[in-house]
This record gives C-alpha cells, structure tokens and sequence, in this order.
C-alpha cells in the first residue's frame, strides 16, 4: 500500500506518518521509486502503536521513541523484560532532597522488596512524595506503606499475566501494558473512591 492507504487505514494523516518516519518510530517502507514507497500491515500495527502510546498513554515522542526501540531490540532473560520497559520510561535525575530519598529506600528496604541499588524510580518516588507534601497532602510512609499493600496485588497480577510461551508476546505484552494500564488504573481508583465516598458519606 502507498502511503495515502497507510492514512487511511490508521486514521492517521499522511504529514503525521511522515513526521513519524523522520523521527524513526516508524520504520521505512519499501522503496519503490526516488518520490514513492511500499507500506503493508506491519506499519499499520506500528502506526496504532504509536497513537496508542501517544494518545491513550500520553506518552512524549522521546518516551514513545524509547519504548519501541526497547521492543525492536528484546533482552536476553526475562526477568529484564520489565526493567527494559521501566528503563524505556524512567528518568535518571537525582532526587531533589537527597535525604527524603534515603528515607525512600529505607522504606523500601522495610517492605523487604527486591528493587536494584540506583533505582531512579525510588527517587522519583521520593520526589512525589515532597511534592504531595509541599501541596498540603500529607503522604506519610505510614500511608504509602497502605497504598503499597493494594499495588503489590496490582503488582502480582501484571506479572502472572505476561505470556508465557512467547518472548516477544511477553516482551510486548511488559512493556506496552506498563504504559497502556496505568491510566486504566488511575480510572479504576477514581471510580473506588466515587463508590466508597458513596457508602460512607452518602445520605
């Protein structure tokens, strides 16, 4: 298919896939002639990806560019398949009060979790939690640790989900469900509170 197909397959229009082609989140076509270029149904599935990490996932180009070079280039063992999907995302700057993340690891390390020395997401966390805290919110590690106690079975179910057959199903399924499930969980707390704001101040 040209790409005008390619558009109108994806919904998509064509100075978007060109921008998406010069960014190299979408992979050449075949080159036909000097102006002209041959798409098929990988770059249909690439392009609903790209919408899908953008859109749905609200993800910048750089974040989307970084997730699917981590799904074009897979690890080796499994057990990296979510830090390549958290790596894709993470963001490496110190934290902002070096002493509230010692706080955080030390608070990681009560829980008894199995989180790699230098985790930037620790200190993202620490980060959020001064935040919360300049704002007025009050998010003691008491709290978090409630918080934490909901997100492990979260947590649990993401794992035993991931296939377990198929590495690139499993390498996808990690690292596009990190991105795609978050804001469905975000939806999900938002409709718990409405039901438990509901039972307890409801008339």
């Amino acid at each position: 298919m040209r790409i005008s197909d390619l558009a109108a397959r994806t919904d998509v229009p064509i100075a978007t896939l060109k921008f998406y082609l010069r960014e190299g989140v979408l992979h050449p076509g075949e080159v036909l002639s000097r102006t002209q270029a041959a798409y098929d149904d990988s770059h249909v599935d690439r392009v609903r990806l790209i919408r899908a990490l953008m859109d749905v996932g609200g993800l910048s180009m750089t974040s989307t560019r970084a997730v699917l070079t981590a799904l074009d280039h897979p690890p080796a063992a499994r057990h990296d398949l979510l830090g390549v999907a958290q790596a894709a995302l993470g963001d490496d700057r110190p934290p902002a009060d070096p002493a509230l993340a010692e706080e955080a690891w030390a608070w990681v390390h009560e829980r008894g979790w199995h989180i790699q020395p230098g985790e930037s997401l620790v200190s993202r966390l620490s980060d959020q939690v001064a935040a919360a805290r300049a704002a007025g919110i009050d998010v003691t590690w008491e709290r978090l640790g409630q918080y934490a106690d909901a997100v492990e079975q979260v947590a649990d179910v993401d794992v035993a989900s991931v296939p377990a057959d198929d590495e690139a199903a499993a390498l996808t399924y990690v690292v596009v469900g990190t991105v795609m499930v978050d804001p469905v969980l975000q939806t999900l707390r938002r409709l718990a509170q409405q039901d438990r704001s509901a039972r307890i101040w409801a008339d």
